[in-house]
């Protein structure tokens, strides 16, 4: 039993709310998973090495029936494995399924397991072959990282379908703020939030009508409320829902009740290492850093950029010749496509794309206006008569975007950015001239996230988010989502 204060006595022994025991069926499928994967590098190792078995080739274990590498190989790294990463928090349930600290965490135990490996070799006086060792901790963390994405991606699948592994949420906030908050979060089924109420702090105004995609509750006590609704999570949205001496009585209410309660700050659209948590005399200080565009990490987003350019085009060389042919004998005119576009810092360049559209499309446009379907400076139309029968698959597939692998190669784009417009650059003002402080990439965090069928405003909200917490591992993230998603052949018209 919990003591008096509702706290549990040990992290083992803290309680589970109702809804949130997908957690542990989830990390104890990932224990397994995990296990097998150490299995798997071991034995594959194994199989690369004829002297992997250094150091252990006299000794035997178990009244000589078994091997002492057999038995390191086969249960010992798989087990060490296991603890290392539960030391460093690869199961905590905040970190799973959730953005790159999962895998963050992953890294650093693989970085871990390395040391440790080398101690206990060292400690036994084990004269083990340092080819073995560097490949069992690359094979760790390869295959470890594979069966986390397949468990994730399944994670997600399963909340987009059924709903199913999701936190409930109740939005404790004004209702402009509550409803913010249930906009962003239910943008994304596969992020695993599902709001399913909202508790106002005080009640309406009379004769104001309350409008609300969820139910909404005034003047109940929360943790009877939450229990109630069977919810897992206290979201407290705004600085005006709850004050201080509140916002701390409630977490003492929520002690031993397995519910996570979630202080959402008016910081929107800023995450990774920009924020950080200062406190002072026992306030919690969000200190927000300004977005680094400079330095080693951006000569080596354009040194990758330029050499997977290079090496883009030389393998994808016999693809592009087959479209380019593809294109002239189906119909007359030039194969390629070159427009003038916005890049970085404002400077034009002609961008290299597939024509996709009859020649005379931009004499056609006028005619077209009026059935635009973009809120933006471009022009959209899911049946633009324009598109050639090749350009329509061409554009379902992004495969007339390949040649702007030129302009990478040219230093103008990137492979990950904000898409380059076709428009002049006194069309950029107020916050929209931000997308121009970094270079035009051929994918990015739109097009990964609905492409055609976003707004105006979702457009620039993304690549804005993109300017301000752009990384290296956050342009591979995309990189990866973006194979899925032209697979999928979402939004490309």
């Amino acid at each position: 039993m919990p003591p008096s204060n509702g706290m549990p006595r040990s992290v083992f022994g803290r309680p589970v709310a109702p809804r949130a025991k997908w957690r542990r069926r989830y990390a104890a499928c990932l224990i397994v998973l995990d296990f097998v994967a150490a299995v798997a590098a071991s034995r594959t190792v194994v199989a690369l090495f004829q002297d992997a078995d250094a150091g252990f080739w006299d000794d035997r274990v178990l009244g000589g029936a078994v091997s002492a590498f057999a038995l390191v190989a086969n249960l010992g790294v798989p087990l060490l494995w296991l603890a290392i990463l539960a030391g460093a928090g690869a199961y905590d349930r905040r970190a799973l399924g959730r953005g790159t600290e999962e895998l963050n965490r992953v890294v650093r135990a693989n970085i871990a397991m390395a040391a440790a490996v080398s101690f206990l070799a060292l400690g036994f006086k084990k004269d083990v072959s340092r080819a073995t060792v560097a490949a069992i901790i690359v094979g760790l963390l390869v295959y470890t990282v594979i069966v986390r994405i397949v468990a994730r991606i399944t994670l997600r699948r399963i909340r987009r379908v059924n709903q199913r592994a999701s936190q409930k949420v109740l939005l404790v906030g004004r209702l402009g703020d509550a409803l913010a908050v249930h906009e962003v979060v239910t943008r994304n089924a596969g992020a695993g939030l599902r709001p399913v109420a909202i508790h106002l702090p005080h009640y309406p105004r009379t004769g104001e009508r309350v409008n609300a995609p969820v139910p909404v509750y005034v003047g109940w006590d929360l943790v009877p409320l939450v229990q109630q609704l069977r919810a897992d999570t206290i979201a407290v949205c705004g600085p005006a829902s709850l004050e201080s001496y509140e916002l701390r009585k409630l977490a003492w209410q929520l002690e031993g009740t397995g519910i996570d309660l979630v202080v959402v700050p008016q910081v929107t659209d800023v995450t990774g290492p920009r924020i950080h948590v200062r406190p002072i005399e026992g306030l919690p200080l969000l200190n927000v850093e300004e977005p680094t565009i400079s330095g080693l990490s951006l000569l080596a987003k354009s040194l990758i950029d330029r050499i997977a350019a290079l090496f883009g085009l030389i393998v994808l060389g016999p693809v592009l010749v087959g479209i380019a042919l593809a294109i002239k004998f189906t119909d007359p005119g030039p194969v390629m496509f070159r427009q003038s576009r916005i890049g970085h810092q404002g400077k034009a360049f002609k961008v290299w794309k597939f024509r996709t559209m009859y020649t005379d499309a931009e004499q056609r446009l006028e005619a077209l206006r009026a059935h635009n379907e973009s809120d933006g400076l471009l022009f959209k139309m899911r049946n633009d008569p324009r598109v050639t029968p090749i350009g329509r698959h061409l554009r379902a597939l992004s495969l007339d975007e390949l040649p702007q692998l030129i302009n990478v190669l040219m230093g103008q784009m990137s492979l990950v950015g904000p898409r380059p417009l076709p428009t002049e650059d006194d069309d950029y003002r107020g916050d929209v001239r931000r997308r121009l402080l970094v270079r035009p990439g051929i994918t990015g965090l739109w097009q990964i996230s609905g492409r055609s069928d976003l707004t105006w405003e979702d457009a620039v909200r993304l690549d804005l988010h993109y300017v301000d917490n752009w990384s290296l591992v956050y342009d591979l993230g995309i990189l990866w989502r973006t194979v899925r998603v032209v697979l999928d052949r979402r939004g490309a018209y």
